[in-house]
């Protein structure tokens, strides 16, 4: 069984269904042509150790990005973004390029159980049982990390109550919301990019 990666060089505004990869776990190509990017390589450790995941988004979005310069855990403290509440681990030591197989085991093991992590000075790894669950948490943590860089340059984060965080994190996260918001976020998309399904 393969799973589907993007391929080398091609952008992700330039990704459509007809240039994708299907590869194993060690990136050989089993359908399509072209190199698969070697930086998903570690999304095999994931795979591999989590039975539970059957998707994973990986971006390096722009305040993910300038969060994980900071070297600070993402902080979950806005009704809206709490599906990720206790919900994303933080690897607060890069391990430089993920090419190699210590990077997947490094992360891999940091993510644990969890659905997300953030990755400092890297980016962002989100999971889910499906794609619509993966993509919901991809977007949540991106808006997290721009509340967060707000809020921080306006003053101290306030924590919310644990078990309003956790009560909140089980309401939020079903199904059926993840895929209400994943069908807004595709028709979003191909108001935008029509072609991508091509």
């Amino acid at each position: 069984m393969g799973t589907t990666r993007q391929r080398l060089v091609v952008g992700f505004d330039e990704i459509s269904a007809n240039n994708l990869l299907l590869v194993d776990e060690d990136l050989n190509v089993l359908e399509g042509n072209g190199i698969p990017n070697p930086a998903n390589r570690f999304h095999s450790w994931v795979y591999r150790d989590r039975n539970d995941v059957n998707c994973i988004i990986h971006t390096h979005p722009l305040h993910i990005a300038a969060l994980s310069m900071l070297e600070v855990p993402l902080a979950v403290s806005h009704m809206d973004i709490c599906p990720l509440f206790e919900d994303c681990a933080f690897l607060e030591s890069w391990p430089g390029v993920p090419v190699g197989n210590e990077e997947g085991e490094i992360i891999s093991e940091a993510l644990g159980d969890k659905r997300a992590i953030l990755l400092a000075h890297h980016g962002q790894l989100s999971t889910g049982q499906s794609i619509e669950e993966a993509c919901v948490i991809a977007m949540l943590i991106e808006r997290a990390a721009k509340l967060q860089l707000l809020a921080m340059s306006a003053g101290e984060i306030r924590s919310i109550p644990p078990e309003l965080g956790r009560e909140a994190h089980d309401w939020i996260s079903k199904p059926k919301r993840h895929g209400a918001a994943f069908n807004y976020y595709a028709r979003r998309a191909l108001r935008q990019h029509s072609d991508c399904l091509s």
